[in-house]
C-alpha cells in the first residue's frame, strides 16, 4: 500500500497573534512541525503544542527559522554562517529540550518559511544548515523542499531526508514555491487541494501555476497551521488520500 505523512506546522499561537488551531490539526496530522521559538510562539505555548502531540501520538520535528518574529520568519535574512548555524543549533537544542520534558523526542527537522525557501537553492546557506543538525545530532531527518539543493547536501553529508510537497501551495514550472508575495500562491479551496495531493500521490504529479505538470515526489506533505481553512484543507486531504487507498502514516519514528 501507498502511504504518505501528513504534517503541519504549529507552536506559533501567542495570545496576541493566534494563527492556528494546533489541537484539531494534530488530531488530522502524523507529524507536527513545532516552532523553536525565533519566528513565532511562546515556550509554555510551545511547551503546551508538544505534549499534545505526545498525547496524541504525533511525530515532532523541529521548526526553526530566521530570527525575525516582526515578519513571521517569511522574510529572507542577510546572515553569516557562524550566526546561521549557531542560530538554527540554539532553536534545535530547546525544542528538544522541552519535548523531553513532555515526554517527547524530536525525530526530524524542518526549516520554516524564508530559510526553508532560501536553503532550497542557496547551497552555503543549506550547509550552514545542514552543519548545525548533524552538530547537535545527527541522527535527525532533515525535511525540505522535495528536489531541493539542500536534500542532496545532507545526504552527501551522511544525514537521512525526507521529501515534503505544499498542499496548499501553488507551484513553479521548476518545482519551487510561488513566491507568497505572487497572486495565486496560497490555495485555500479545500477539495482542489485534496485532489491535487491524491493526484501527486498516486502519480508523482502537480500542476503549475501555469498550467504545466511538474514532477514531485514526496514523503510528507504540509499543510500550514495559519492558511485560512487549514484544518478543513487538511481534513479533506487526508480523507480523499485514504479513500483512494493510499495509507497516512509518519515518515520518521516518534
Amino acid at each position: 500500500m501507498t502511504t504518505i505523512d501528513l504534517n503541519s506546522d504549529l507552536g506559533e499561537n501567542v495570545p496576541e497573534r493566534v494563527v492556528s488551531d494546533d489541537a484539531r490539526m494534530l488530531q488530522l496530522v502524523t507529524s507536527a512541525n513545532v516552532s523553536s521559538g525565533f519566528h513565532a510562539g511562546s515556550p509554555e505555548g510551545i511547551r503546551e503544542t508538544l505534549a499534545a502531540a505526545v498525547a496524541g501520538g504525533v511525530v515532532i520535528g523541529a521548526h526553526p527559522g530566521y530570527r525575525d518574529y516582526d515578519n513571521f520568519g517569511r522574510v529572507d535574512v542577510d546572515i553569516d554562517s557562524a550566526t546561521l548555524q549557531a542560530h538554527v543549533e540554539y532553536q534545535l537544542g530547546a525544542l528538544m529540550g522541552l519535548a523531553s520534558a513532555v515526554g517527547g523526542r524530536v525525530a526530524y527537522v524542518k526549516p520554516h518559511g524564508a530559510l526553508y525557501n532560501t536553503i532550497a537553492h542557496d547551497e552555503r546557506r543549506a550547509r550552514d544548515v545542514v552543519a548545525a543538525i548533524r552538530a547537535v545530532d545527527d541522527e535527525l531527518i532533515l525535511l525540505g523542499l522535495a528536489g531541493s539543493a539542500v536534500l542532496d547536501i545532507a545526504e552527501a553529508s551522511g544525514l537521512r531526508t525526507a521529501a515534503e510537497a505544499f498542499a496548499d501551495r501553488a507551484y513553479l514550472p521548476d518545482g519551487r514555491l510561488v513566491p507568497r508575495t505572487q497572486r495565486g500562491a496560497v490555495l485555500h479551496d479545500s477539495a482542489i487541494v485534496a485532489e491535487r495531493m491524491v493526484r501527486l500521490v498516486s502519480d508523482g504529479l502537480v500542476q503549475a501555476i501555469d498550467g504545466t505538470d511538474v514532477r514531485v515526489v514526496a514523503d510528507s506533505i504540509c499543510v500550514h497551521g495559519d492558511s485560512d481553512g487549514a484544518v478543513q484543507m487538511a481534513a479533506e486531504t487526508k480523507r480523499r488520500l485514504q479513500a483512494a487507498g493510499i495509507e497516512i502514516a509518519p515518515f520518521a519514528r516518534a
